[in-house]
């Protein structure tokens, strides 16, 4: 018997085991074929079935998908898990971007030179720090900086919350602007920004001499940063997960569905919003480096305007507020079509109609982006696919205006009922208090006359 139990138990930890990290072995057995099927069987194919993908789906464009995966993990934290609409999230990935910028570039101010552990060449002039430690630094002082902003601010609910963030993000976004003269230094090197920054490089690919020199665009390089990205996706979305189903996630929660309710039970409010606050700079200082190294190897003010702030936002709402999966797919989704997707379509229909849309389609990005959305409220409010408590909510069936008219005669009948019987309750307590006094008065003289009748 205690053998059985013993087998019981074991089998029921190991089942546990393999659901908490089965997720992280899918993930990277699905990121090796998909790699496995993009590089090496794709291109062996013909090219009327390889040159249709590789046009839908270029490198580039990947490389973008995973950058932006990880920017809307991070603001999936501060929305989907605690409920704090954030319109200045783009504030954290500029900073994480002129991170990357001062650690890993040519030198545009000072004159020092400092290496650390990076692949560019020893004498290469600048400071070039290797991305990995840059990456950390980078989330580090992002949630340094969260915390102080949000210290004085995350007191605030709903609107006033929305319009302080959006305030912040292009307060940073104006600093950087003007900050090629601060007091006679130049910290950012204002409108012109910083470039070239570092590339993630080729890494194996390239000491294995598969690619050209280090600071090109080279085919081994895109690869590389596939690899790169991908892995920072993953570690994002294991991050998240992990916290989600911890104390911590679980107050955020509580936090997203009754702010009140969460306070009566116990969770420090502020503390916890700004861990939210905190944990989602985090991910964006990443998305930031990532950006700046990864994708445009430079960083300016021109390229975090508030639009970034709402494209973000957008991949949220439309993956599923709260689901980590339905995250990453909207933000794969809605990058792909504003990255390459939308020329594409403008392609297909030039083809057939003889226009011009290629060029022009692309302009009209955040038109047809505010488009999706306004469909996606009418039709889809919890996301593609969204966490089972908000899909439960959301396709809670409303009532219709009969439905809502005869609830409401039936409440205002109760109430009138309710309230009759209570006047009715109310006089019959007043006249048994009279009945009452009534009695005692009549013992009261009985007893008076009785007792003048004696002393006579």
């Amino acid at each position: 018997m205690a053998a059985a139990t013993h087998a019981a138990q074991g089998s029921s930890g190991a089942r546990r085991s393999l659901g908490r990290y089965g997720w992280p072995i899918g993930y990277v057995v699905v990121i090796l074929f998909l790699f496995f099927l993009y590089f090496q069987i794709l291109p062996s194919l013909v090219k009327p079935v390889s040159a249709p993908v590789l046009a839908w789906l270029p490198v580039a464009t990947i490389n973008e998908c995973l950058m932006w995966a990880i920017m809307a993990l991070g603001l999936n934290v501060v929305v989907g898990y605690a409920g704090l609409l954030d319109l200045g999230y783009v504030a954290f990935w500029a900073l994480g971007g002129y991170t990357a910028g001062w650690l890993m570039a040519y030198p545009f101010n000072w004159t020092w030179d400092f290496h650390l552990l990076s692949p560019v060449k020893a004498t290469t002039p600048g400071t070039h720090i290797n991305f990995w430690l840059v990456a950390i630094a980078a989330g580090i002082l992002c949630s340094i900086l969260g915390l102080i902003i949000g210290a004085p601010t995350l007191r605030l609910r709903g609107d006033y919350l929305a319009l302080v963030t959006l305030g912040f993000g292009e307060v940073i976004t104006q600093f950087f602007r003007n900050s090629g003269d601060i007091a006679g230094f130049n910290l950012a090197n204002g409108d012109p920004g910083i470039s070239p920054i570092d590339p993630i490089g080729t890494g194996p690919l390239g000491a294995a001499g598969i690619a050209p020199p280090l600071l090109t665009n080279s085919a081994a390089g895109n690869v590389w940063k596939i690899l790169v990205l991908g892995l920072l996706v993953g570690i994002c979305i294991f991050v998240s997960l992990r916290i989600r189903e911890g104390r911590l996630g679980r107050a955020w929660l509580a936090l997203r569905e009754d702010e009140l309710a969460a306070s009566m039970m116990g969770v420090p409010l502020v503390r916890v919003k700004l861990l939210a606050y905190a944990v989602g700079a985090f991910f964006g200082g990443i998305g930031g480096v990532a950006n700046a190294s990864a994708i445009t190897t430079a960083v300016s003010p021109s390229g975090f305007d508030f639009g970034k702030s709402v494209l973000v936002l957008l991949m949220v709402v439309l993956g599923g507020m709260g689901n980590v999966w339905g995250v990453t797919i909207g933000a794969f989704l809605l990058s792909w079509l504003n990255s390459n997707g939308l020329k594409q379509i403008g392609v297909q229909i030039d083809s057939f109609a003889g226009t011009d849309l290629a060029a022009s389609l692309p302009r009209y990005n955040y038109v047809i982006l505010g488009l999706l959305l306004v469909l996606m409220m009418l039709f889809r409010r919890e996301g593609l696919i969204p966490e089972s408590r908000t899909k439960a909510l959301m396709q809670m069936p409303s009532r219709t205006e009969a439905e809502s008219l005869g609830a409401d005669s039936l409440e205002a009948e109760a109430e009138t009922e309710a309230v009759e019987h209570s006047d009715a309750d109310d006089d019959a307590r007043i006249a048994a208090s009279a009945a009452a006094m009534a009695g005692s008065a009549t013992a009261a003289g009985t007893s008076s006359t009785a007792r003048r009748e004696d002393e006579s």
